[in-house]
């Protein structure tokens, strides 16, 4: 039962063990300017060698880091490496191998700091929204259910299947939740996940909500997985996981036997558990809808304590691809990291930490599975979180350890401090501040510390990075707004607005665009370099 957490104690342990050897090893080697010098030279060769994509995406993956900024991509590439052993800095994650980058711009229209909803909006339809909006364009205020209905969006899943593609989402929040419902959905509200968070007067307008929406209005979707099945169950069902619960429809509907009756004749298959979702066969499965708890999957380290079992992103987003490949028109698929947001707002940061290094897992499957020269693989977030770790802290702390005592860090309480601090949430205090003598702050369940005490960690309103290969990947540099993202993915696949004009601007700048290189002029260029460094 307590499998998920053992394996974390005891990776931790391996690292303690060689923590001392691993980090005597690399300081001794990076005392070394041999050691920079030819690390920078690699990495200068590595980029002169890149030769841009310019084809056309057959297939566009989006693999999205809900609340992952840039502050806990570090901080996850850092535990990654130390569950292994090392030290951690050093670490790459998946997406950092990808060697195309930007920063983008997470604002709503009308607010500093963004939500899910609206961000989604932006980096999947390519407009720009209002907070707490969804699908809908900045015409629309929040919960303006009359306006909703003319200022519908389309979104990039959508553009894909209008040209020919299978399209999916996998996700470990809820399929309603505010990245995948950006994907089908559109609402004045994101709140609007069943009937039975709508206002009456919302109804009566012709809203309707996001579950019956994935289900009414996108049948064509072919793979579904993630959270939520209460959602799309009424009151009157009991949870076939968790018999004291029931689903949260109002209505008396039971949207999962309707999906499965709109798909009478088809490949399709439901499940809501591991076993089951083990036995589904890529090759005769052509709809697969996987909702694996009532409300949003569980974290990575708990998830093997689940009675049903579930199985991970990297699971998840395999058995979608394998799914979706067989379209030879190619496919779109979504793979949100949800739970890295949800472990900040609770100020959990070993959950939200532990997510990413799953999600990295997500990542890795889709780049061994794929062929970069017809696939544009994107990385990105939705916003950053209140989330930071710092203090001087020597090379190889424990990042969710406590800061050693300094003399550079003068802490004017005199007590303990931790590597990890939110700037807001719920690890605040209104009675001042907890002493951490003898507190175990690598404990999943351990809440850091906060400077505002706040019922929920609030997102941070930095940009967030675009990491990216394949075709058009080298659009991906400098700042751009969020709604970049999407029309890059238009773009990079010819459709959408892009079905035309994008072959034939490609064809006139594509020339410029790729800063061909001779093979002479590489090589005197790399040699020229060498005999600077040396």
């Amino acid at each position: 039962m307590f499998g998920a957490s053992v394996k974390f104690v005891l990776s931790v342990a391996v690292w303690l063990s060689s923590w001392t050897l691993n980090c005597s090893a690399q300081t001794e080697e990076e005392k070394q300017p041999e050691y920079w010098n030819n690390l920078a030279w690699q990495d200068i060769q590595d980029v002169l060698q890149l030769q841009p994509r310019t084809g056309v995406a057959k297939n566009l993956v989006l693999f999205l880091g809900d609340g992952m900024g840039v502050s806990t991509v570090t901080a996850g590439r850092i535990l990654k490496g130390q569950l292994a052993g090392r030290t951690g800095e050093e670490e790459l994650l998946e997406m950092d191998k990808l060697p195309y980058s930007a920063l983008v711009k997470t604002y709503n229209v009308d607010r500093q700091t963004g939500d899910s909803a609206g961000t989604a909006t932006a980096y999947l339809s390519g407009v720009k929204a209002n907070y707490a909006t969804v699908g809908v364009d900045a015409t629309v205020a929040h919960g303006d259910c009359a306006a909703s209905l003319t200022a519908k969006t389309t979104s990039i899943l959508e553009h894909a299947h209008a040209a020919g593609k299978s399209v999916g989402i996998v996700a470990t929040a809820r399929v309603t939740h505010a990245t995948p419902a950006g994907t089908y959905a559109y609402a004045a509200n994101r709140a609007w996940e069943h009937d039975g968070k709508m206002p009456s007067e919302a109804k009566a307008l012709g809203c309707t909500d996001i579950a019956q929406q994935l289900v009414e209005d996108n049948p064509f979707i072919k793979v579904i997985l993630g959270g939520g099945r209460g959602y799309f169950t009424s009151t009157d069902q009991t949870d076939p996981e968790y018999p004291d619960q029931t689903g949260f429809r109002t209505d008396g509907r039971d949207l999962i036997q309707e999906w499965q009756d709109g798909k009478q004749g088809a490949a399709a298959q439901y499940v809501w558990r591991k076993a089951e979702f083990d036995q589904v066969d890529p090759a005769e499965t052509d709809f697969l809808m996987g909702l694996f708890e009532p409300d949003h999957m569980q974290y990575s380290l708990d998830n093997e304590d689940d009675p049903a079992g579930e199985p991970t992103i990297a699971e998840m987003t395999t058995k979608a691809i394998q799914i979706l490949s067989k379209n030879p028109n190619g496919f779109f698929l979504l793979v949100e990291g949800s739970k890295i947001d949800l472990g900040h707002h609770f100020g959990l940061a070993a959950h939200a930490l532990n997510d990413l290094v799953a999600f990295n897992d997500a990542i890795a499957v889709g780049k061994s599975m794929l062929d970069l020269d017809e696939t544009l693989i994107t990385v990105t977030a939705d916003h950053s979180h209140m989330f930071g770790f710092g203090g001087y802290a020597p090379r190889g702390t424990p990042i969710l350890g406590i800061v050693p005592k300094s003399d550079d860090n003068d802490v004017l309480d005199g007590m303990p401090f931790t590597n990890i601090l939110y700037g807001n949430g719920p690890g605040g205090s209104l009675g001042g501040r907890q002493n951490l003598t003898g507190v175990d702050t690598a404990d999943k369940n351990y809440r850091q510390q906060a400077a505002v005490p706040m019922k929920y960690e609030s997102h941070g309103g930095e940009d967030v990075s675009v990491f990216a290969d394949g075709p058009m990947a080298h659009l991906f540099r400098g700042l751009h707004e969020q709604v970049y993202v999407a029309h890059v993915m238009k773009y990079a696949a010819c459709i959408g607005e892009y079905t035309e004009k994008c072959r034939t601007s490609r064809n006139q700048t594509s020339a410029g665009d790729q800063h061909t290189w001779s093979g002479l002029t590489v090589f005197i260029t790399l040699l020229l370099l060498k005999t600077i460094i040396n």
